[in-house]
């Protein structure tokens, strides 16, 4: 399993309103491809992030992710059963976050990450740093270092490359 904060790691962590209130938020179409190459590898893919968003819930339609948890402050007690639920252990899944509330998440998880732009404190403390910042790629660097690992990546290319 790999499960994802939103903002910082999805997203550059801006937030942006028009006149009228409406949210909006720039996700990047690499990170998307990346989900959506580990969901179609058997990965279960999902967020949790402290926020709610409409955005963010279509963001998620669109990717058909595993589990969208919003609003939530305490994050690892829901990952923690989303993990009992598909019969996953901590150490079998991966966490990409990037500030102080993810860091109960990152302690406890089998490979925590975080983009290159996260709070200091987050960096201290991971396994794996991407190379790019938060919304800006880092979520395919991750994704392509798993499927790497996992010996699938060059069958994937070579089924899109035909």
């Amino acid at each position: 399993m790999v499960a994802l904060d939103v903002d910082g790691v999805l997203t550059d962590g801006g937030i942006l309103f028009d006149n009228d209130g409406v949210e909006a938020k720039r996700f990047s179409v690499r990170d998307g491809l990346g989900i959506r190459l580990l969901l179609d590898s058997g990965i279960k893919v999902g967020l949790i992030t402290a926020r709610k968003s409409a955005v963010v819930e279509k963001r998620a339609q669109e990717l058909s992710l595993s589990f969208v948890h919003q609003g939530i402050k305490n994050k690892w007690p829901c990952l923690k059963a989303e993990l009992d639920r598909e019969k996953i252990t901590p150490k079998q899944c991966a966490f990409m976050g990037d500030d102080l509330l993810d860091l109960p998440i990152l302690t406890k998880v089998g490979l925590s990450t975080a983009p290159n732009d996260a709070a200091k404190e987050v960096l201290e403390r991971v396994d794996w740093i991407a190379a790019k910042a938060g919304g800006q790629g880092a979520v395919r660097e991750l994704a392509q270092m798993i499927l790497k690992s996992q010996g699938s990546w060059d069958a994937i290319v070579s089924r899109l490359a035909d």
